[in-house]
């Protein structure tokens, strides 16, 4: 039987964008009143994903690619040193920050019956859990108390679809990746990633669009809601399978 369901956060349980605008604009104005010299020299869009100075913080430091979080402050400390703060006093400003950042970064509006589908999930006997390429820490939002663990990106080195977030779950799990669905809104990072290590699968397509080409979700659901149901289907068909097996 299905014993575990990962879970991606980015916009597979809520929006992404809108955190990050809300948490971009809380750390500019953290840094206009702590590092006024910095926000006299850059603008806001310089931190943003794309951005020129953070193309060449990658190119320089492709080892941190995987991680969000050393990106950011790689980027803070090398524009406060630009503004003309010293080594030690950007290091500073660029911890305390990011601090201001990450906390609004946790300020997430869930998507429609994301709390509910989650608390049936449970009351089924499900483990659940996180596997994220973010930041985010699901223990910092209000989902807290329904996930058992999380793993991301910077905690293991390696950002999806890359396997090694899922083969971190299964240990933890102690279980058969067959015993496991995925969920998430990424065709590559989360549902190639996933299948190709023997999980299960569903597709969280809430702009219902057309699947993009390679192999499909097991399932595919437009409205959280609708994602209890879509585990139910996958057991089904995993009991057919294992009798046609036996056969």
């Amino acid at each position: 039987m299905i014993k575990a369901i990962t879970f991606d956060l980015d916009d597979t349980l809520w929006a992404v964008d809108p955190v990050i605008q809300h948490a971009n604009r809380t750390l500019w104005e953290w840094l206009h009143v702590h590092a006024p010299a910095m926000t006299a020299q850059f603008v806001l869009e310089d931190l943003n994903e794309g951005s020129r100075l953070r193309a060449g913080i990658l190119q320089r430091h492709p080892q941190i690619a995987h991680s969000m979080t050393q990106i950011r402050l790689r980027l803070l400390h090398e524009c406060l040193l630009q503004s003309g703060y010293s080594d030690a006093d950007a290091e500073v400003l660029a911890n305390n920050a990011f601090d201001a950042f990450i906390e609004a970064r946790h300020e997430v509006e869930l998507f429609a019956h994301a709390r509910s589908m989650l608390e049936k999930l449970k009351q089924q006997g499900m483990i659940l859990g996180a596997l994220s390429n973010g930041n985010a820490e699901v223990s910092r939002t209000g989902l807290a108390d329904l996930f058992d663990f999380q793993f991301n990106a910077d905690q293991v080195g390696a950002a999806k679809p890359h396997p090694l977030m899922f083969q971190k779950a299964l240990e933890y799990l102690n279980i058969q990746p067959e015993e496991v669905v995925h969920v998430g809104d990424h065709p590559v990072n989360d549902i190639q990633a996933a299948a190709q290590l023997g999980f299960w699968t569903i597709w969280v397509n809430l702009d219902a669009g057309p699947w993009p080409g390679g192999r499909p979700a097991d399932a595919e659901v437009t409205s959280l809601e609708h994602l209890p149901a879509a585990v139910t289907a996958i057991q089904a068909m995993k009991a057919t399978n294992s009798q046609e097996a036996c056969v």
